[in-house]
């Protein structure tokens, strides 16, 4: 039998006395070993984690540059659609095909063209495709009919097609093909063999008409376009396709 004066001690939240008596373990020599090999298991496990941090690093990189070129042919393709929907509009209202049916400008491309019959336009490309996601500035660079870089980008499509030049499914676009990309006589391996210089090109591009677009950025892909691996060197025109 308790007495009432005297606190019962298994009632949760009543205070009880307590002696604090330090571990004898951590100041034997014993204790102060085993605390060493706990710290230089850490350092250890720290340092492998580190090692695959730094082994992973590069391949996260190249994923992430991968992303950005799937994006890049993505867009450069629907604005070398833009340009033949452009075109083939320009050329059919103007009586025929030329140089002059040609955009001049990105923001023309964005504009859209006219819808038969009625007052509104239609859109041929999105403001995100008119970006490139590869260069800093995110800018296109156009590409000229007759170009010397859309004559080498003809060659590699040639290689990329066992020898036989890709032929436009519009009668417009293949004639637009005849004059912007005279016939090669020779095709070689255009597939690149040097470094990139890197960086981006930072050239204005020249006024007129423009037949593609390309990246400003001068770096080597991880993937390959036509069998081109270099931003700058791949074109999106619609002049093979």
């Amino acid at each position: 039998m308790s007495h009432s004066g005297e606190p019962h001690h298994k009632i949760c939240g009543m205070p009880s006395l307590e002696v604090d008596v330090a571990d004898p373990t951590l100041s034997s020599p014993q204790g102060a070993s085993e605390a060493g090999y706990t710290l230089v298991a850490m350092l250890a496990l720290m340092t492998v984690l580190a090692l695959i941090a730094l082994s992973a690093a590069p391949r996260l990189q190249q994923q992430a540059q991968r992303e950005r070129e799937k994006e890049a042919i993505f867009r450069g393709e629907q604005v070398a659609d833009a340009i033949r929907d452009y075109y083939i509009y320009r050329a059919t209202a103007s009586g025929g095909p030329g140089e002059q049916a040609l955009p001049t400008t990105m923001d023309q491309l964005l504009e859209g063209i006219p819808i038969p019959g009625g007052s509104k336009k239609r859109q041929v490309l999105r403001a995100s495709a008119a970006h490139d996601p590869l260069s800093k500035t995110g800018e296109w660079r156009t590409v000229r009919p007759r170009a010397q870089e859309l004559i080498e980008f003809q060659r590699a499509v040639i290689v990329y097609a066992g020898n036989v030049l890709p032929q436009p499914t519009n009668g417009q676009i293949t004639q637009l093909q005849q004059f912007a990309a005279p016939q090669i006589t020779s095709v070689i391996n255009t597939g690149s063999t040097n470094t990139a210089p890197g960086g981006e090109d930072t050239s204005g591009d020249s006024s007129g008409p423009f037949v593609g677009v390309t990246s400003r950025s001068r770096n080597n892909a991880v993937l390959y376009y036509y069998g081109i691996d270099r931003h700058d060197q791949w074109i999106f025109t619609p002049l093979f396709k």
